[in-house]
């Protein structure tokens, strides 16, 4: 959607703008506390970060103005698409659709295999964007047949003021709202923000504290907390699990994964086991074999799971859905489009049972 000619003015404006340019950017944060000596300490996500005068957080995108915290990307956005929901990916959610799907610059971690490591790193400064504020956001999400905003590419987790603000425009001209996310986010503000999300995806990166902590630069049991809270909020809510060969490819940790989803979570929450692609600082590694996601699905469809998925394989049966009780096809994918989808009422039509999902608008 973005296209270059549109960017130009806007990447001038970012790298060398006045003041005035930048106001149209800033807002105060919310989930922060205000600290002696004009410091202020950060409670969106679990770093916490404690920031001086004129300094910013970790994610680089918040920054002190006398003792006041600031959101510096509010509706700067520096990518814009429209997208198949399927590509986000997001299964049992309007299968078919399309997702008007923005970012900003900023994250809150530091993934070495990061697929969007020019904007998710860079500061708002260096990332050509586009004054795109919440009303315009919906204008053109309805002029492409948008029935969906999504907040994807980047972590939407730093933009959470941005992202409420769109939210709310949204839901009052009838549109839903998606989050891709990392989870890595306290639960108040994971409450507060994705509680008016329609729907949400959460990247489990790995089912190890090490690895996160080395790979990541975070902390498993924070998603995992973020993911049995989205649970008790009644949050449609679907897992993606990059697999990463020789890092987080084990069937141990497979097993694990799936046992902790089933005791926490139940049999229903989609889980997607999806093929690495070398990227980033982890250009050195292979793609996933197939052979490896197979696994990984025979795990946790024996631990009981109903719904576990195969992406970035292009025409694995496993990006299809399947009826958990009679194993009829009830949606076909080709890609990332829904060729088929045959869920009536929300159940299968062959033998009724309900299958879990927002499959209609």
């Amino acid at each position: 959607m973005l296209h270059k000619s549109d960017l130009q003015g806007c990447a001038e404006a970012a790298m060398g703008g006045s003041a005035q340019d930048d106001s149209r950017f800033t807002v105060e944060a919310k989930f922060y506390k205000k600290l002696p000596n004009k410091k202020i300490k950060c409670y969106l996500c679990p770093r916490e970060c404690i920031v001086g005068e004129g300094q910013r957080g970790y994610c680089g995108v918040r920054e002190n103005r006398g003792g006041v915290y600031y959101l510096l990307v509010h509706s700067r956005v520096c990518a814009a698409h429209v997208d198949p929901v399927e590509k986000k990916p997001i299964f049992h959610y309007l299968p078919g659709s399309l997702a008007f799907s923005l970012a900003t610059a900023g994250c809150n971690v530091s993934c070495k295999f990061c697929q969007n490591w020019d904007i998710s790193q860079a500061r708002p400064e260096l990332a050509p964007a586009e004054y795109m504020p919440p009303q315009r956001i919906v204008e053109l999400a309805k002029l492409n047949h948008c029935p969906t905003i999504a907040y994807t590419y980047n972590e939407p987790v730093i933009f959470s003021e941005f992202l409420m603000d769109v939210a709310d425009a949204g839901h009052a001209a009838g549109l839903r709202s998606v989050v891709v996310s990392n989870g890595y986010i306290q639960e108040e503000a994971l409450r507060t923000a994705y509680g008016k999300m329609d729907a949400v995806k959460i990247d489990l990166k790995s089912f190890s504290e090490p690895y996160y902590r080395k790979i990541v630069g975070g902390q498993l049991k924070v998603v995992l907390n973020s993911l049995v809270t989205l649970r008790k909020m009644d949050k449609w809510t679907e897992i993606v699990y990059l697999v990463v060969p020789s890092l987080n490819d084990s069937d141990s940790e497979f097993l694990g994964l799936a046992r902790w989803i089933m005791a926490n979570l139940g049999p229903d929450v989609p889980l997607h086991f999806t093929q690495f692609h070398p990227s980033y600082q982890m250009k050195d590694l292979s793609i996933t074999p197939v052979q490896t996601l197979d696994r990984a699905k025979a795990i946790a469809d024996a631990e009981g799971l109903h719904y576990v998925y195969i992406g970035n394989v292009p025409g694995h049966p496993a990006q299809n859905t399947y009826c958990p009780k009679c194993r009829r096809m009830l949606v076909e994918r080709v890609g990332f489009t829904a060729s088929e989808m045959l869920i009536r009422n929300d159940c299968c039509p062959f033998c009724q049972t309900p299958i879990p999902g927002i499959w209609h608008v």
